[in-house]
């Protein structure tokens, strides 16, 4: 591969939004290679033909302090391959605080990575259902189908986050609290002027963080096109939702850039799978319900996992629980919680007070314990059983799982969900190598979406 054909790069601040980011760029006919770990010139040579690579990170449940240690080496290392744009990856509905997963943080580290004096960011996803009016962000309940749609500070699920819950709906405002950058926008109004009245904005612009609007295809284009017009001898920084990978691929289209969309064929049925869920969002949890009507079973993984001293027991019972269903051919949810009221929430948010642990890094905590512990108990499954297919659901759990895995890289190989696309991991380790992976976000799918990564059929 030659650099100078390195389309894009991206970061993203957790696996989820990582895979969501990989499978617009692959829809659009982007070769794309999500890396789980810093990829070196060796790594991205063993795939032929690639256009965009991702890095699939952690930030988003991140303290500032280890977003420097994280993000200064992780963008150098992408910065290296010389792409024309990159994109630091966030979720659609801005997920992020001034203690964790801080934005502001992220566009600090990358103006300076990139020398870029005014950073771009894009919020708007239309197709997961995410609007940016006039600098106020709006999120479908769900990202696909007829859910009501809510501004996101008055979003049933997001007010409810557990650890970045939505208390602003204007992004302006909300990342003015992570950051002492000056913040500007491009609202609506200009958007729909089109690309040369965007352009005469950003050059008019004194900002060093410039937002723009966005609620349709339209603008996601005109976007597109600006950020591609914007790109010169240097790469392009910019922040965003993965509509930032769908504006580039309809500029690119338009430019000729690149040829046609991808087409896939269904995945098919792999049974029985195993999923692993550390959301605590309603959506899962009517995803969890719906699955055991239809024939899925559950283990419910003790809130006494993340004490250290009890975890290797709990591991050996869980693996030994889960091999037993398997071999009856059944279909098996691991779960931390079925929504926000378990009360397995409440059991380990006591036990890590009484640790000492601060309320800040509480759910920091359970993010990475619960997380490593679904990874080990995964891990200790393969090697016992011969898995084809695995459902991971809840970003911030899902990071720290899948990096126990020994996973060196994702690709797409099918379209389940908008922004949770079926995955095949490559490994040097045989028992990883080839499996078949679904990353979903707390919000992502419909009620059977267990049943449909099941069967391989898109939603």
């Amino acid at each position: 591969m030659k650099n100078d054909k390195l389309l894009l790069a991206y970061y993203g601040d957790d696996f989820t939004g990582s895979t969501d980011a990989m499978e617009f760029l692959t829809l659009a006919g982007v070769k794309t290679i999500l890396f789980l770990r810093k990829p070196n010139q060796k790594d991205v040579d063993r795939f032929s033909g690639i256009q965009a690579i991702g890095l699939a990170g952690k930030s988003r449940s991140m303290s500032p302090m280890e977003m420097d240690t994280e993000l200064y080496s992780a963008f150098e290392n992408l910065k290296s391959f010389a792409p024309n744009h990159f994109h630091y990856k966030v979720c659609s509905t801005f997920d992020s605080a001034p203690h964790v997963g801080n934005i502001g943080k992220a566009i600090e580290i990358g103006s300076e990575v990139f020398n870029q004096k005014t950073v771009l960011v894009s919020p708007s996803a239309p197709h997961l259902g995410r609007f940016c009016v006039f600098g106020n962000l709006f999120a479908r309940m769900g990202t696909i189908g007829n859910g009501e749609i809510y501004r996101i500070d008055r979003h049933p699920s997001m007010i409810k986050h557990p650890v970045t819950p939505a208390l602003e709906g204007d992004l302006t405002l909300h990342l003015a609290k992570q950051t002492e950058k000056s913040i500007n926008l491009v609202n609506l109004t200009t958007i729909e002027k089109g690309t040369s009245a965007v352009l005469e904005a950003v050059e008019n612009n004194n900002a060093e963080i410039l937002f723009f609007d966005g609620f349709n295809l339209e603008h996601l284009k005109t976007i597109g096109s600006v950020f591609n017009q914007l790109t010169t001898d240097k790469t392009l920084f910019s922040v965003g939702s993965s509509g930032i990978e769908m504006a580039l691929g309809l500029a690119w289209e338009d430019e000729k850039i690149i040829g046609n969309e991808a087409i896939f064929e269904s995945a098919g049925e792999v049974s029985p799978i195993l999923v692993l869920s550390g959301s605590c969002s309603p959506v899962t949890s009517s995803q969890i319900e719906y699955a055991l009507e239809n024939g899925f079973l559950e283990i419910a993984l003790e809130s006494k996992a993340v004490d250290i001293q009890r975890q290797e027991a709990i591991i050996k019972n869980t693996v030994a629980r889960i091999v037993d269903n398997f071999n009856q051919g059944k279909s098996t949810i691991l779960h931390t919680s079925t929504g926000s009221s378990d009360p397995r929430i409440a059991e380990t948010e006591a036990y890590f007070r009484s640790k000492g642990i601060s309320e800040n890094d509480i759910q920091k905590q359970c993010s990475t314990l619960y997380g490593s512990v679904l990874g080990r108990i995964t891990k200790e499954v393969l090697k016992a059983v011969p898995l084809k297919r695995i459902l991971f659901a809840g970003g911030d759990t899902s990071s720290y799982a899948a990096s126990e895995l020994e996973i060196l890289a994702l690709e797409m190989i099918a379209p389940i969900a908008p922004g949770a696309p079926l995955c095949k991991a490559v490994s040097d380790n045989e028992w990883v190598n080839r499996i078949e992976m679904n990353f979903k976000g707390g919000q992502v799918g419909t009620a059977d979406y267990f049943i449909k990564v099941l069967k391989g059929e898109k939603l």
